[in-house]
């Protein structure tokens, strides 16, 4: 934990008592702080007071007293209208932060070189941090990660000289943490989203720009123009910038040339680093989110040696293509994560020969943004309550078959792959739904398709990325 001293014998009220909620808690607490808790949930309440936390209806708290006011970053800030809490440490002129900035001032009183990366955009995010921090470590440093990503940020040890943290920032952990500082920031990409949450396409890019104005170098991707604007407006203001793209050879900064990473100097390029052969990091999504590690681990110390080294063991995330067997020239990738059809592309556009596991709750637009990947489709085994719209979807342009279940799907599809002599066959889940019409969330559906997978025969399951 890191006990928030910079609250040292100030009150504190608090918002939203769910796990990171009630960490923060008890980081104030440790602080020195009071804290007057509260929640909607009278169940959390309870939690957190069989927690030693204090608890108290903030409707009837008297606000003047507070010095701040720590809200949870699921709670609304702004839209579609101000939680009631909002409005009123507004109305008391406290003012109304998250967890994030309790870490970026902790950073800054204890151990302000403390290397901090924080990353951030639409896509990716997750990844590029669990690469970021695999790398770290893997060098032998210590690295913290933690955020939007597993651990609640005040969960990690505290900040001291040669403690690295990665930390993935939502949008929403952004618009409460004013003085992040990170000496690298990340922002990846920009699509609209969240944008009941924010209001407009250009309140939700401003908000992951505050991410790398406030950091010492930002580290962009230029592929959408959003992002290209926000490199080209800190540049002008006299940020020290760093582009990345996937797809563009830049004259000044770092692209990927297929599965070459590339830096370019005033146009001389030089190749810094690769992905060929490393099964976790395989398409062009995958190709960005390696630059923004890349960049972000020399930025804080670490040589090209170390980092490739790091890039060859990443094992990838959990329910994000990852792979988790093979048997003969079929291999097995569980992208349980994709619950939507966005989400599958990725993977669709990584391999050219796909026995696709798709369904469950379907999304709105089903899965016909993803036709163009439909040649890379040998068969599609349909589960779930999408099925009938995805076999109408699917047509004559796909051969498919309503498997119903996610076993008999991985059954089937192994059997067919087994079958194909074109060369590697995938058995891909990638459901581009959500999994509640069957399982209870998309993480209990993976694990189910990675039982089904170890329970072929002569399978063997891949505990690395080569």
């Amino acid at each position: 934990m890191i006990p928030a001293t910079s609250f040292h014998g100030r009150r504190v009220a608090l918002f939203g008592l769910g796990g990171s909620g009630i960490a923060t808690a008890h980081a104030l607490i440790e602080g020195g702080a009071e804290v007057l808790a509260w929640d909607d949930n009278p169940e959390s309440v309870s939690k957190a007071q069989a927690e030693g936390i204090g608890t108290g209806d903030l409707r009837q708290a008297d606000w003047s007293g507070f010095s701040s006011f720590v809200l949870s970053p699921g709670v609304p800030l702004t839209h579609p209208k101000p939680h009631w809490t909002v409005e009123l440490a507004r109305g008391a002129g406290v003012e109304v932060i998250g967890d994030i900035e309790l870490f970026a001032r902790e950073r800054t009183a204890r151990a302000p070189d403390a290397p901090f990366i924080a990353i951030t955009g639409t896509n990716g995010k997750s990844t590029t941090t669990a690469l970021t921090a695999h790398i770290i470590k893997a060098s032998g440093r210590d690295a913290q990660m933690g955020g939007n990503i597993g651990r609640a940020v005040m969960t990690l040890d505290p900040p001291q000289p040669g403690r690295h943290y990665v930390v993935e920032c939502s949008s929403y952990q952004i618009d409460l943490a004013p003085s992040i500082n990170p000496t690298a920031g990340v922002l990846l990409n920009l699509t609209p989203d969240h944008l009941d949450r924010h209001g407009t396409m250009q309140h939700y890019a401003s908000i992951k720009e505050r991410l790398v104005a406030g950091s010492e170098t930002a580290i962009i991707g230029i592929d959408d123009i959003y992002c290209a604007q926000i490199a080209d407006r800190l540049e002008k203001a006299g940020k020290d910038v760093v582009r990345i793209s996937k797809r563009l050879p830049l004259t000044d900064g770092y692209f990927a040339d297929g599965t070459d990473l590339m830096e370019a100097v005033h146009g001389r390029y030089s190749r810094i680093g690769f992905l060929e052969g490393i099964g976790s990091l395989r398409g062009q999504h995958n190709a960005q989110n390696a630059l923004a590690a890349v960049v972000a681990c020399l930025k804080v110390g670490l040589d090209l040696g170390e980092i490739q080294s790091g890039l060859e063991s990443f094992p990838g995330l959990a329910h994000r293509m990852e792979q988790v067997g093979r048997k003969d020239h079929v291999l097995f990738i569980n992208d349980s994560k994709a619950t939507n059809a966005d989400a599958s592309a990725p993977a669709l556009s990584s391999f050219p020969r796909i026995y696709w596991i798709a369904g469950g709750l379907p999304k709105e637009g089903g899965i016909e943004p993803l036709r163009s990947f439909f040649p890379r489709i040998a068969k599609a085994y349909l589960i779930g309550e999408a099925a009938p719209a995805f076999s109408a979807t699917l047509g004559e342009a796909v051969p498919y078959e309503i498997s119903g279940t996610l076993a008999a799907a991985v059954e089937h599809a192994a059997h067919d792959a087994a079958l194909d002599d074109s060369g590697e066959a995938v058995v891909l889940l990638s459901p581009a739904c959500a999994s509640f019409d069957q399982f209870k969330n998309f993480e209990v559906r993976g694990d189910a398709f990675k039982e089904a997978v170890a329970a072929i025969d002569k399978v063997k399951p891949i505990g690395g990325t080569r």
